[in-house]
């Protein structure tokens, strides 16, 4: 489902450590649901937003990683769009569950590891990255984010996820 040639957001490298990265992204759009609002999964709602549920019936190629957070609202799911697209130009979701917004840019401190994308996996590794964060004197703003790169469909050992954090470089 997700390959090596799907486009992910461009960052630029600020610092790399053994254990973990400082990326600085721009802003970026993307197309975000409540995982709980609605029977059908947030997971399918967003890909149904891009298989042409959308003002235009335009499909729209998926991209990586796929994001979770804890949101103002709940639990969120988000779909970075293509880098053709903006907030303004993307066609508008035809599902009142959907939303256009933007992932503000700026430095984050990232962390990778393989595995499956398992919550308790993604806790134990956002508690690691905070003890180097916290270790290296580097203040996180809001929420970790859980970034998952590959589909159900990879064996295990060959994903790729990602902790971020939004951090402040003051």
């Amino acid at each position: 489902m997700i390959n090596m040639a799907t486009e992910e957001p461009k960052f630029d490298l600020i610092k790399k450590t053994q254990n973990y990265e400082i990326r600085n992204y721009s802003d970026r759009p993307s197309i975000q649901t409540i995982k709980n609002s609605g029977e059908d999964t947030a997971f399918r709602r967003l890909f149904e937003y891009i298989s042409g549920s959308n003002s235009t019936s335009s499909k729209i190629n998926m991209t990586a990683p796929v994001i979770e957070f804890e949101g103002v609202n709940g639990k969120t799911m988000n779909f970075f769009l293509p880098e053709i697209y903006s907030k303004s130009n993307a066609p508008k979701p035809n599902s009142e569950n959907i939303n256009l917004v933007t992932i503000k840019g700026g430095p984050y401190a990232v962390i990778k590891y393989s595995g499956r994308s398992s919550y308790d996996n993604f806790l134990n590794y956002v508690k690691i990255l905070q003890e180097f964060l916290i270790k290296d004197n580097i203040k996180t703003l809001g929420e970790p984010i859980k970034a998952t790169y590959n589909g159900p469909m990879t064996p295990f050992f060959l994903r790729r996820n990602e902790v971020m954090f939004r951090i402040n470089l003051k």
